[in-house]
């Protein structure tokens, strides 16, 4: 299935059944666990606070006894898991120099690396832990541990040398909860992915919360997070635990074991989406100061991917928050056109209509806009241009459109201005070539535009996002208009969008219903049976495909073997890698060559996190060339 992914780590969040106050029977159980993170292919797991003893030890923690089991369970885990490639981080109370710590223990492959106390401790509510322990001293200390010399404090950051973008940074429970997290300076510091073992009870609407709190702090840190919680065997005499574990990355979670259930929460958190959301970010703030950087070593690459990759992540898999996107989507551009009519004075919107999925999404936006300008529906300007290769089926469903929406569309034949042109030019139109088609399209622009002066309008493009990623338009043709309405949508998400409209309007249902069932077509070179002669998919490959790519390249700033392995393992079943690497070749060459398109592009809302406007959010020398891309494919 594709090939290795690199950039990417599996983590788990535990919880072990323990017993409370027995060190050695929890140690078995953790030991347990690791050995299951080790046959899941997970390389980081976080467990819970005070695992290795339990959390609700209370003045037990003053006992010799419980202390000294700590550390042999430790030091046995150690030993016992050195043939299991699993950076661990395990909860235990250590005492050091007359103060007693809670604190996370890390270690990987029969090596401690370190110790990290805890630096809130809560002492409200049900909790006391300042009974027992003390906060984290504000510097790092070299402490003994289990016989291995290791740095124990807040400021240590452990770091993979086989995948260098994997900085692991630890926190506590509480340490979450508080204005500052430890975590916030952890992040600021280099840390990408956020282990916290928490031991935190559960009452009503907890854990709700938790979730929330949890993920918003990995969007707000632009990290992955993994929140290990208490769970089954710790003292019910005030409180219970449920083992609700947490995988968040970037701002939502990626998984979770619901309270009570089975305590087990796995994930791949992309490391390269991270570190490129990082980078981008030109108020990310960075401060390594006082860190200590502590070496681990594992081969994070995944050969068996599980994360679910999306093969249209534009558009939303949940019904109801696709339904959701699809109304913002057209609310937005109906602001956006509105404001642009109302800014002009124009007394009408003149869209081509040519019976295809974008035109019908910009007439569907167009009389949603003129009543915010104080006029009507119907005062739209709908045309329809047919010419050498329109068919029946499309000006049809053109009319019907308009007809439907209260509408009237001027048919205007360019069939004559454009032999006339061709003839102008010395051009035979035997000769189906680019000029054939082009002079087609900017014949029909030439037509909106003046129609659009006559009428004191504006005219109003149609192309979407998709199709100005490829180029696939015609220089001063389709590709200029006064407002570029669908410039922001990707040609994934306007199908949606036309279908939901078809699906909650039933005065449109039936038209909307048969022009999403048409194939996509420009419709520029005849057919001799009278159907679609062009089909674009054909031509320049699927645009499931190519909005797939979009998104890694631009959103994620993917390399081009990252894109292949993704796409290889986002599409397994539905093409083969040597067909998505010839359309991904294809992208890569049509997309710096039609820079100099998106250079001069008019203007149109910003719909979602892609957009290639030359003056927002993509700046592009229209000359650059794509070799070292395309140098990339071929050696992967």
């Amino acid at each position: 299935m594709g090939n290795a992914l690199n950039g990417f780590v599996r983590v788990a969040a535990a919880s072990p059944v323990i017993r409370v106050a027995d060190c050695k029977y929890n140690a078995e159980r953790i030991l347990d666990i690791i050995g299951k993170a080790r046959d899941e292919g997970v390389k980081v797991l976080c467990l819970p606070e005070l695992c290795l003893t339990g959390y609700t030890c209370g003045d037990l923690f003053g006992q010799e006894t419980l202390l000294e089991g700590a550390l042999e369970a430790l030091s046995e885990l150690i030993e016992k898991s050195a043939d299991l490639p699993v950076l661990t981080a395990a909860g235990l109370p250590l005492a050091y120099e007359g103060k007693l710590f809670n604190v996370a223990a890390v270690f990987c492959c029969g090596r401690l690396l370190g110790i990290v106390p805890k630096t809130y401790l809560p002492n409200y509510g049900e909790f006391y832990e300042m009974r027992h322990f003390s906060p984290a001293l504000p510097e790092t200390r070299r402490v003994t541990v289990c016989g291995a010399e290791v740095p124990m404090g807040v400021k240590i950051l452990f770091q993979n040398e086989q995948e260098p973008d994997l900085r692991i940074g630890v926190e506590l429970c509480e340490d979450l909860w508080v204005p500052i997290p430890p975590s916030s300076y952890h992040a600021m510091a280099g840390a990408v992915v956020i282990a916290n073992l928490s031991a935190s009870d559960d009452v009503i609407g907890k854990e709700g919360y938790r979730k929330n709190l949890a993920a918003a702090h990995s969007g707000r840190l632009v990290c992955g997070y993994i929140y290990a919680n208490a769970g089954q065997g710790e003292s019910s005499t005030d409180m219970v635990f449920g083992a609700n574990n947490l995988v968040c990355e970037n701002g939502r979670t990626l998984a979770e074991s619901p309270s009570f259930g089975n305590g087990w929460a796995e994930a791949e958190i992309d490391l390269r989406a991270l570190k490129h959301d990082r980078g981008r970010f030109n108020t990310w703030q960075t401060d390594r100061s006082g860190y200590e950087i502590v070496p681990f070593s594992l081969d994070t690459k995944l050969a068996d991917a599980r994360r679910r990759f999306e093969r249209r992540p534009f558009v939303p898999d949940d019904e109801g928050e696709r339904a959701a996107r699809c109304e913002t989507i057209l609310d937005m551009q109906t602001a956006g056109l509105g404001k642009r009519l109302e800014h002009t004075g124009a007394k009408t919107a003149v869209v081509g209509v040519s019976g295809g999925l974008d035109s019908a999404l910009a007439l569907l936006v167009a009389a949603r806009a003129m009543p915010k300008t104080g006029g009507l529906a119907s005062d739209v300007t709908a045309v329809t241009m047919p010419c050498f290769g329109t068919t029946s089926r499309t000006k049809k469903n053109a009319l019907a459109l308009c007809d439907a929406l209260g509408i009237s569309c001027r048919e205007i034949d360019i069939t004559n201005s454009v032999r006339a042109h061709l003839r102008d030019i010395g051009h035979s139109e035997d000769a189906r070539d680019t000029v054939y088609e082009n002079a087609q399209a900017r014949v029909r622009t030439l037509v909106l535009m003046d129609l659009a002066n006559q009428l004191g309008g504006i005219a109003v493009g149609t192309g979407d996002l998709s199709e100005l990623a490829i180029g696939w338009s015609t220089y001063n043709g389709d590709h200029m208009s006064m407002y570029g309405v669908n410039a922001g949508v990707p040609k994934t998400l306007v199908r949606h969008i036309v279908k939901y409209v078809a699906d909650t309007s039933p005065k449109l249902a039936a038209v909307l219903t048969d022009i999403l069932d048409t194939p996509v077509s420009p419709e520029l070179l005849p057919s001799s049976d009278g159907g679609v002669g062009q089909r674009t998919e054909n031509i320049v490959g699927p645009y499931e495909l190519h909005d797939f790519f979009l998104y890694h390249v631009v959103r994620w700033g993917r390399a081009p073997k990252d894109v292949l392995a993704l796409g290889s393992h986002a599409f397994d079943g539905l093409y083969g890698p040597e067909e998505i690497l010839k359309w991904l070749r294809l992208f890569y060459r049509r997309f710096f060559a039609s820079q100099f398109k998106r250079s001069c592009l008019p203007d149109g809302p910003k719909i979602g996190s892609v957009s290639l406007s030359p003056r927002g959010d993509w700046r592009m020398p229209s000359d650059a060339v794509c070799d070292a891309w395309l140098r990339e494919l071929e050696e992967s």
